[in-house]
């Protein structure tokens, strides 16, 4: 089984030299802000509303002190805005009130946020503070399980797995690899494993029912 991972890893550092965060963000902050809004929504649809968000509230402090319904008409277009719009101000709130508007650089204080769950907190973690973290994501789950680098029904135990199977030096750049794999090869509802150059180390396409998820 660690000969395939080793293969799998191989080529998927491969593939994609250039795996790297999609969301746009220039600080901490933005990153935070960004990953609440990209749940059930599209990287591409987050970049399309921060410019203009991030205009109007260029940090913790003037976010905190916006009205939820103000924020709603900036994010309107990225799904469950009214949530999101709540979360956005009361993290800010509390990054004022506890971390002086900064960002903290520690996954349990991160996850005590409103709307940042495990994978929010991974994230930022691994992209602004350079942490060591895999988040996971549905093309994560998806495609790790489907390649047999994982084989679990949730995203917690997937991600147990794989930091288990992967060298923690590279927990954040398989991170970015298999998100880009399962944007660009191994999508959802039909994956091109004809033209897939993991096919053969890959559950999924052997046929083996752990990689069926």
């Amino acid at each position: 089984m660690a000969h395939a991972f080793d293969h799998i890893l191989a080529e998927l550092e491969r593939l994609y030299p250039d795996a790297k965060p999609a969301l746009h963000f220039r600080n901490p902050f933005e990153l935070l802000v960004a990953v609440i809004l990209s749940a059930q929504c599209t990287d591409v649809k987050v970049n399309a509303v921060t410019p203009a968000l991030f205009a109007a509230y260029p940090d913790a402090h003037a976010l905190a002190a916006a009205e939820p319904l103000e924020v709603e008409g900036y994010i309107r277009t990225c799904g469950l805005y009214h949530n999101k719009a709540k979360n956005l101000v009361a993290t800010a709130k509390t990054l004022v009130d506890s971390y002086g508007g900064e960002v903290p650089a520690d996954h349990e204080k991160l996850t005590q946020l409103p709307g940042v769950g495990r994978k929010t907190a991974n994230v930022v973690m691994s992209c602004a503070f350079g942490a060591d973290a895999i988040a996971v994501d549905t093309h994560v789950f998806r495609v790790s399980n489907r390649l047999g680098l994982a084989d679990a029904n949730d995203v917690l135990k997937t991600e147990q797995q794989l930091m288990r199977s992967i060298p923690r030096e590279k927990w954040s750049l398989a991170h970015h690899w298999i998100i880009f794999h399962g944007r660009r090869v191994c999508a959802a509802r039909k994956p091109d494993c004809a033209n897939c150059t993991l096919s053969a180390w890959c559950e999924y396409a052997q046929g083996n029912p752990k990689g069926k998820k």
